[in-house]
């Protein structure tokens, strides 16, 4: 949807203003300040009187400056170099005097040599203030953007002519179904763009996760097409005494080894692919922000260099600078709201959040939407991409929170920014936007009943609880991320042997013995600490109980001596998994064959009234386990690919959805591809090659010139297209 015309020159003639404004402040101060500069008449003046030549003088100036300095500096054009540069002073003070010499009375007078000095503050002054204001203005982040990419695409050499259309993946972490479709209807949608994807070229298509419902999980089985054996977002391996951290680039790179071990294939984007901002690489050649090679040093390891290539330029650095530092204030500003109004629930969200925030929906969203726009300019058959905002923020104000549906709104302004990139690709591109979890609300399992799951472990066990209950870290992605950008040291948690290993993963826990090797059994269990599972199992914020008996095999429990043998079906009292949804014994029967699934899993109660969890980390939107939307993310697909699943057939798990992205890379050859010529606009063309044929000339050399692909730096974007139905 373009933007109003309206719209587009009131923002222009608020820039104006402002400048004008700054400007005339400047000439005042300097007034104040220059001895052989005034404002005033000889008799002196009043305040207002002065204000308003210092106005005059400044926009004199600045049309003097707009109209006669092209026509000097075209007349200057056969002057040597270094002597312009030394005319530019001079012609700039003499751009001032002649300002001067226009304000009534002779109120504006100035030394030639002042004149010089005040004409390059107020340059300086005026520049700045124009630089500032185009930060949040995002058609000339765009322009900027397309011009940087450009010229690295240059000087990269990419290929010209005829080439089958590319694809770009967009992850928007933790945005779930049933929310994406709240925010893309109604008269006036969250998500514009995405909406109007909806309802003409993209239809809209439900998956369900793994009993892991987590980005170590869903995207190690995307991108590589196996997440066997990665039972939670962080668990203890006994045989090596280690704690996995799916965000941890030293975990990352492990989980994603053994993944291309088990399947003997490099992962979705091998060929000629690009990864941004993700857990894993999928193969990718060109990397950036990705945690699976973060750990690597010296030339080898790229993955940072998304951050040089993109602030590199100045222009980049100071928008996203400023944006940094107002997503802060925000933070801090959302944060006193919520405590003063009383909201519940609520978390803290003092220390280093902010930062860690404003990183995750500024720093990182600001890099990848560069890196893509590079990639897809630079012509990459496959793209995929995580921006990571949206789960950031609602892990600590709530999913649907008014302080998430801002985050929604940049999220849709950022799809809006790189299908517009899309037109200036040398071949078309069709855009997939999909999630990897939702999120469910919920009061956390320490407000609600005072205590953590450790200490109800410990309880449990006959073992002493601390009379002060403490909190748990969140498992949120971005901390890792900004560690890994700042190159910190990878944070390690200490455990002892002879004492239960209690970890949170959303609303996910797990419980292990280290003492004890291999996977302890009901019995065992039984045995050592007979209060243990019925404590857990009949605490009324604990939904069930997954524990492996000797005679039974994989057994569910849950409260007043429920259970479901999961090997045979057979259900005791009320089925613990029936609150859960249709598929819960499925995804819990697959972990459960997992070699290093823990002694004890432990999901939260779940209320399908409300959708509310009880998250066992610090998190009133958390995922992680089984219990309402967290399990339920979405494809938005263009239509003119297959349908992920025959009709009435439902998509389960993200190596199935793998397998649907690898048949779309494949779906070259339509006989009219789809692309985007601007937001929320398609056009049709049997090649890509013509991408910017429609346009002038000057338009197609500005949007290629934009497309830069350096070393490490992203460069793949996916054309907007968009219907749901």
């Amino acid at each position: 949807m373009r933007t109003p015309r309206w719209r587009t020159l009131g923002g222009a003639l608020w820039r104006v203003l402002a400048v004008w404004a700054v400007s005339s402040l400047t000439l005042l101060l300097l007034a104040t300040v220059l001895p052989d500069f005034r404002l005033q008449s000889q008799n002196g003046d009043s305040f207002t009187r002065t204000a308003l030549t210092a106005a005059l003088g400044a926009g004199a100036f600045g049309l003097l400056s707009a109209l006669v300095w092209p026509l000097l500096v075209r007349a200057l054009l056969l002057v040597p170099a270094l002597v312009l540069g030394l005319l530019v002073f001079f012609l700039n003070g003499s751009l001032l005097l002649l300002a001067l010499g226009l304000i009534p009375e002779g109120r504006g007078q100035a030394a030639p040599e002042t004149a010089v000095i005040v004409a390059a503050v107020m340059s300086a002054t005026s520049s700045a203030t124009s630089a500032f204001l185009a930060v949040r203005n995002d058609e000339a982040y765009r322009r900027r953007l397309v011009r940087l990419a450009g010229r690295r695409a240059r000087r990269a050499g990419a290929a010209t002519g005829p080439r089958a259309p590319g694809t770009l993946f967009l992850q928007l972490d933790g945005v779930g179904h049933d929310l994406l479709r709240e925010a893309t209807e109604g008269e006036r949608p969250l998500m514009e763009t995405v909406a109007r994807w909806r309802a003409t070229s993209h239809r809209l298509t439900p998956w369900r996760t793994d009993w892991s419902s987590q980005t170590g999980a869903s995207q190690l089985g995307i991108l590589h097409g196996s997440n066997e054996d990665l039972p939670a977002f962080r668990w203890y391996e006994k045989e090596t005494g280690e704690l996995v951290v799916s965000n941890r680039p030293t975990s990352a790179a492990e989980l994603q080894r053994r993944a291309v071990e088990r399947t003997g294939d490099g992962g979705l984007l091998a060929h000629d692919g690009a990864s941004r901002g993700n857990l894993f690489s999928g193969g990718a050649d060109q990397v950036a922000l990705v945690m699976s090679v973060a750990a690597r040093r010296g030339r080898y390891n790229r993955s940072r260099a998304g951050y040089f290539a993109y602030f590199s330029d100045p222009g980049n650095a100071t928008r996203t600078a400023v944006s940094f530092l107002a997503e802060i204030c925000r933070e801090i500003a959302q944060s006193l709201r919520t405590r003063f109004r009383r909201e519940l629930p609520r978390v803290k969200r003092g220390g280093l959040y902010p930062v860690i925030r404003a990183f995750a929906t500024v720093v990182e969203r600001d890099v990848v939407v560069a890196a893509v726009v590079g990639d897809m300019l630079a012509g990459r058959a496959a793209v995929y991409a995580d921006l990571v905002a949206y789960d950031e923020v609602a892990h600590h104000s709530g999913p649907s929170h008014r302080d998430t549906r801002q985050v929604l709104r940049s999220l849709d302004r950022a799809v809006a920014l790189l299908a517009k990139a899309s037109r200036h690709a040398p071949r078309p591109y069709r855009i997939v936007l999909l999630s990897d979890h939702g999120q469910s609300p919920g009061v956390t399992f320490l407000e609600r009943y005072g205590l953590r799951l450790g200490d109800l472990v410990r309880a449990g066990c006959g073992l002493p609880v601390p009379r002060r209950a403490g909190r748990t870290r969140s498992g949120a992605e971005a901390r890792q991320a900004a560690r890994a950008a700042l190159r910190r040291p990878e944070e390690r948690e200490g455990h002892s042997r002879s004492q239960p290993v209690v970890l949170a993963s959303g609303n996910l826990g797990l419980v292990s013995f280290p003492d004890i090797p291999g996977r302890v059994t009901r019995e065992e269990l039984d045995r050592r600490n007979p209060a243990l599972l019925g404590t857990l199992a009949n605490h009324p914020g604990i939904g069930f109980l997954l524990v492996r008996s000797a005679e039974h095999g994989a057994v569910v429990l849950g409260p007043s001596g429920a259970e479901h043998h999961l090997d045979t079906g057979r259900v005791i009292g009320t089925d613990p998994l029936a609150a859960f949804g249709e598929g819960a014994a499925d995804a819990v029967r697959r972990t459960d064959r997992f070699p290093h699934v823990a002694d004890i899993m432990v999901n939260s109660a779940y209320d399908p009234a409300t959708g509310e969890v009880h998250a066992f980390e610090e998190q009133i939107g958390s995922h992680g386990g089984l219990g309402g939307a967290q399990s339920h993310p979405f494809l938005l697909w263009p239509e003119e690919l297959s349908p992920p699943v025959a009709d009435g057939g439902e998509l389960v798990g993200a190596e199935q959805v793998h397998r649907v992205l690898r048949r779309w890379l494949r779906e070259e050859d339509g006989p009219q591809l789809p692309l985007t010529t601007g937001a929320g606009r398609l056009c049709t063309q049997a090649s890509p090659t013509p991408a910017a044929a429609s346009r002038s000339a000057d338009d197609a050399n500005e949007l290629r010139s934009e497309t830069v692909k350096p070393e490490g730096f992203p460069s793949h974007d996916y054309p907007a297209q968009d219907k749901t139905r």
